[in-house]
């Protein structure tokens, strides 16, 4: 395996590492994103398998032990599977996530006391850089899940939002709502339920400049008309698997006496 590192907005890369082997021919992408500042910020830790070529990517950019930050979305081994390896080459960093993913899993899972960030909390990195924690629980799937967003470039780290199949450029501005949408049906992922769509429209009032996939390209455009979309999407499926619940209800219910 290999990681490219491309810098997507101003002083955030992209860690790119495509595995051919799932779902082939296309693969899929396990990306990482490096925020630099005065106090650096990793989001997402990769797999611990990919940790010797993840770090060898970071270090192009910074020594490791300069990181002071290590988020990710929610707990699943390619989000932070790597943190303990993390933890152990940055000594001075301190692992960050919400206060559900922080009680739930991260206080017992980490190596060192994590931060539990509440719902629009700020960690300010320096250098103009801040990013600010949003939860988007069960969105799109995970009690724990949240995002990042960092005010001063537009740049919305969306996780497991978008995911998708292939190894695209590491910046576009092509359309990422239809091969999320592919990407749903193929895999399943998202924990479908009514708030979906309330959270991504909250998403798109910050009308991020920067989309920053987990699982494909990140997109430079217009990202709240992107969240607004897979809204839509997931606002249907969420009606239709209601529908099918109620038509299965009606097929198997008492019939009434004549």
């Amino acid at each position: 395996m290999e990681t490219r590192v491309d810098e997507i907005a101003d002083g955030i890369y992209r860690l790119s590492t495509h595995v051919a082997d799932i779902a082939p021919p296309a693969g899929f992408t396990f990306n990482q994103f490096l925020l630099l500042g005065d106090e650096p910020l990793m989001f997402h830790t990769g797999l611990r398998r990919m940790f010797e070529t993840n770090r060898a990517a970071l270090e192009r950019l910074i020594p490791a032990d300069r990181l002071r930050w290590i988020a990710y979305g929610h707990f699943e081994a390619d989000e932070c599977g790597a943190m303990n390896a993390w933890l152990a080459a940055a000594p001075a960093a301190t692992p960050a996530q919400g206060r559900t993913g922080v009680t739930v899993s991260l206080d017992d899972f980490a190596l060192r006391p994590a931060r539990a960030l509440a719902d629009g909390e700020v960690i300010e990195l320096g250098r103009g850089k801040r990013v600010r924690y949003l939860d988007t629980p069960q969105t799109p799937h995970g009690w724990d899940a949240g995002v990042l967003y960092e005010e001063s470039t537009g740049t919305l780290l969306c996780g497991d939002l978008f995911s998708q199949l292939g190894d695209g450029p590491a910046l576009t501005q092509g359309d990422v709502v239809g091969p999320a949408i592919a990407g749903e049906e193929l895999f399943r992922y998202s924990s479908l339920n009514p708030g979906m769509g309330t959270t991504l429209r909250r998403l798109a009032q910050l009308a991020p400049r920067t989309l920053a996939l987990m699982h494909g390209p990140a997109y430079s455009g217009d990202g709240a008309a992107a969240l607004r979309a897979l809204a839509e999407d997931y606002d249907r499926r969420v009606d239709g698997a209601v529908a099918e619940r109620l038509a299965a209800l009606a097929l198997f219910s008492p019939v009434e006496a004549a």
